[in-house]
């Protein structure tokens, strides 16, 4: 898939396509068998991303029979649409955690995802697995001086959490910069690559993957009883919730402790060789950078624009933005591939992993990675393993679901439980139009006999018309013309024009109307 770029236009979506990942595109696919009968394992493992994957390796490699529930197919999901950067460097996240729960929170924290990227190096090596891994150092950098104060305290911080990190005045890239931090002995690497190698380990020690097995219902205690769409049952002792966004209403109010947002990704072919390094701002818009190595040679991937999930309009402009930013640093020859993503985020920026309630201690979670879920699927897996076989984690205190609320967290819960209840009722208080006119790749919501209908002219000019309201909890969804999906702004639920669910925690599609 190629996105052209000529006299300064662009002409994205021209053929009124789903955008494709890189890493996905780059993959064979997978083709691991549906669940057609009752099983009996000791953990169920809902979810085959990182997380999902990670957790089932690491598990099975201590001798316990697994089984890995996709709703879709592994490693298609937030894992397939990464900037897969392996990185402790998390924006300014070591001075917050200080101010908020403490330095040994914040040293843990520190340490927790710096193993994680030592233990994906050494797997790599161990395992013979070619999936494109270098060490890099990792940037992060400000262009407007209000945010010199914060980066020097970052630095403070960082180095009181044992990270090796350093102060510079310029980068390698052609970029003014008032300052920057570097992370040493970082790494990047192809996240499909390096899964796929996991997933075919896990098979070989006896576990089993299914996908096309949604995960509807989870009943019952210890062992638990989950449902799959198709009607089977799988008896686990352990649970492990890797969906992304729980699809289960689970206890602690996690509806309104989670949000999810949308990222943009483009790659570029430029004229200029990358200098190699992984790159973030810290300022809004965001804006990412890495080197991609290809079979075709090394492109540069650039990430940022992020927004909450059904919020905002003329979505493509996100695209536009980061191809503009680019074309500002390089001499861009094409966009070979672009795509967005989507992550879960906490009150308090620190994801949500291990049990996830002092009730359900054998039913775990891990989410709320903000886009750093490279490295906190990997602790994610850790944590999750060592708590199942040891009883307990270095970690877990630093990740732990039914952690104390801190005052930050009352705020940002108050905050997004407000979005929620205004989302609610504005969806419902707005009308769809009365008159429209319609060009092929086009949406509109409209009021037909007083109902929602959202309609979309495909490009063969064929019309889809879905329900407008969310099945999960009952918002309205709006049209995203970036991805040609209904996102729901509540939950993060995402659907194609046909209403069949893409990702989030909804379990039923829109309803279609003929």
């Amino acid at each position: 898939m190629k996105v052209d770029y000529a006299q300064g236009k662009y002409y994205l979506n021209k053929k009124h396509e789903t955008p494709l990942s890189y890493w996905i595109d780059s993959t064979p696919k997978t083709n691991y068998p549906s669940l057609r009968e009752d099983i009996a394992v000791d953990v169920a493992v809902i979810g085959g991303g990182m997380a999902g994957i990670s957790s089932a390796y690491l598990l099975a490699q201590e001798g316990l029979k697994v089984a890995v529930l996709e709703a879709n197919q592994i490693l298609q999901g937030t894992t397939g649409h990464t900037t897969a950067k392996l990185s402790s460097q998390h924006g300014l996240i070591y001075d917050q955690i200080i101010r908020q729960r403490g330095d040994e929170i914040a040293r843990l924290y520190a340490e927790a995802n710096e193993f994680a990227i030592s233990f994906v190096a050494n797997l790599v090596e161990q395992e013979g697995i070619d999936c494109d891994f270098t060490r890099q150092s990792a940037y992060i950098y400000t262009q407007q001086e209000m945010n010199i104060e914060k980066l020097e305290k970052e630095l403070k911080a960082a180095q009181q959490c044992g990270i090796d990190a350093h102060y510079e005045t310029k980068l390698a890239l052609p970029l003014a910069i008032k300052g920057a931090l570097r992370f040493d002995q970082q790494a990047q690497f192809h996240p499909r690559k390096y899964l796929l190698a996991l997933a075919q380990r896990i098979t070989e020690k006896g576990g089993l993957i299914f996908e096309n097995s949604k995960v509807i219902d989870v009943r019952g205690d210890y062992p638990a009883t989950l449902m799959t769409h198709q009607g089977c049952k799988v008896t686990a002792k352990y649970v492990i919730m890797a969906s992304h966004y729980p699809f289960h209403i689970l206890p602690g109010f996690y509806v309104a402790r989670i949000y999810q947002e949308r990222e943009y990704a483009v790659v570029i072919k430029a004229s200029e060789a990358f200098p190699g390094g992984m790159y973030i701002n810290a300022e809004d818009p965001a804006r990412s950078l890495r080197g991609l190595p290809t079979t075709e040679g090394e492109r540069i991937l650039i990430v940022g624009e992020k927004h909450r999930t059904g919020h905002g309009e003329n979505l493509v402009d996100h695209y536009k933005n980061l191809m503009e930013f680019a074309q500002g640093l390089f001499t861009v020859e094409e966009f070979p591939y672009y795509w967005s993503t989507q992550d879960c985020s906490t009150l308090d920026d620190i994801p949500y992993i291990g049990q996830i309630s002092k009730d359900k201690h054998n039913i775990f979670m891990a989410t709320g990675f903000r886009k750093w879920g490279m490295t906190h699927s990997t602790v994610a897996a850790h944590v999750i393993r060592d708590i199942i076989v040891k009883g307990d984690s270095p970690w877990g205190a630093v990740y732990a679901p039914s952690r104390k609320i801190t005052l930050n967290s009352v705020t940002g819960f108050v905050a997004n439980s407000s979005v929620l209840v205004f989302n609610f009722i504005s969806g419902k208080l707005m009308r769809g139009e009365e008159a429209y006119a319609l060009s092929p790749g086009e949406a509109v919501i409209a009021n037909s006999e007083g109902r929602r209908v959202g309609i979309y002219m495909d490009a063969e000019s064929n019309i889809h018309k879905v329900d407008t309201t969310c099945p999960h909890l009952g918002c309205e969804v709006q049209w995203n013309d970036a991805e040609l999906s209904w996102d729901c702004p509540c939950h993060g639920s995402r659907y194609d024009v046909d209403g069949i669910p893409l990702e989030g925690p909804t379990l039923e599609p829109l309803k279609r109307i003929d």
